[in-house]
């Protein structure tokens, strides 16, 4: 969306200015959260651009869809609430660590960064309550299980 939706990236450089794009006239994701996650109100003005245009995607991509079930992954699903269009909720849960040893794995981004992210976030015991379906991810229990059960659960074939 930031990177190839104009609509999005008009509204993103009307805010923040072009130089998130850098001189390749691309995204720079750290650059943005580096600003967003140290003043909520432009965290807030980010996200009123953002959430309904992938709202808006999400809407028009599941109309095109022919499977027996719907997959829609968010990390602020609770907190944007479009949890509230969908049929069942599946939460993946791990520990905190784990998700921060994940997160710093992958991005270019310190532990600090990690936390504001997470601390802008529903606590997981909110979103257990929330939900219809727990799935463990916590390097102890077999993810794949977890997964076929629900998959066939939901009308899924193997």
């Amino acid at each position: 969306m930031l990177q190839n939706n104009k609509d999005v990236r008009s509204k993103v450089i009307a805010i923040f200015g072009a130089e998130i794009y850098g001189e390749q006239n691309k995204f720079n994701s750290a650059a943005l959260a580096e600003i967003v996650f140290k003043d909520p109100s432009k965290l807030s003005a980010l996200e009123a651009i953002v959430h309904p245009a992938v709202f808006n995607d999400f809407k028009e991509w599941v109309l095109r869809q022919k499977a027996p079930y719907i997959l829609k992954e968010a990390a602020l699903l609770f907190e944007s609430g479009s949890y509230k269009e969908l049929a069942k909720i599946i939460t993946v849960t791990a520990p905190l660590e784990t998700r921060i040893q994940r997160v710093l794995e992958r991005d270019p981004t310190t532990r600090e960064q990690v936390m504001a992210r997470i601390n802008r976030q529903w606590p997981d015991e909110k979103k257990v309550e929330m939900a219809d379906y727990i799935i463990t991810n916590d390097d102890q229990q077999l993810l794949i299980p977890q997964i076929l059960k629900l998959h066939r659960e939901f009308g899924g074939s193997i």
